[in-house]
């Protein structure tokens, strides 16, 4: 019972002395998993039973980004994705597909932040601001990046898929290299 006791004391200790910059990453990692989610699914899973389910989902990743929850979150969005394009017949927009995946990363990244902020930190808003411009940077580069791929495929026809295959093993040969490259300048 006085373990029960001490537990709760230092939750509510930890409650009382949270930050207000790193409830805002909270909260940015529960509303991103949630747009992930609504993106991700078909509408008419949220109609029915698994709309709590799936509020949990979002809620996890944000009360401990530590641990499991964020991976769990990304691979539940990933299987809405999957069960709305097979299961329900949504065609694949590559509109929502980039906003999928720019999302998970977001998310992702700022689950990161908050496994490192102490709950009691005292943040500098601009610390948060310069991560957040950081991963839209990748965001956008990303994004770009897949566009062009894509139109790669198309115009080549039916090689057009190995072309654009290859071309993204050149770019993550030549990222990973300038990424070593890097390590090892330091």
């Amino acid at each position: 019972m006085r373990a029960v006791t001490s537990r709760l004391r230092d939750a509510r200790t930890a409650l009382v002395r949270v930050s207000p910059t790193v409830l805002l990453v909270r909260a940015g990692i529960f509303l991103g998993v949630l747009v992930g989610l609504v993106l991700a699914y078909p509408a008419e899973v949220f109609l029915g039973r698994a709309l709590g389910g799936l509020l949990l989902v979002a809620l996890l990743p944000a009360l401990s980004p530590r641990r499991v929850w964020p991976t769990f979150a990304a691979l539940v969005t990933v299987g809405g994705w999957l069960l709305a394009t097979d299961g329900y017949g949504r065609p694949i927009a590559l509109w929502r597909l980039l906003a999928v995946a720019a999302v998970l990363y977001v998310t992702h990244t700022l689950c990161a932040l908050a496994a490192v902020l102490p709950y009691d930190a005292v943040v500098d808003p601009e610390v948060v601001v310069r991560w957040l411009v950081r991963a839209g940077a990748v965001v956008l580069a990303a994004s770009v990046l897949g566009v062009l791929l894509v139109e790669l495929a198309a115009l080549g026809g039916g090689e057009g898929f190995q072309v654009a295959t290859l071309a993204g093993l050149l770019v993550a040969a030549l990222v990973t290299a300038l990424l070593g490259w890097l390590l090892r300048r330091r």
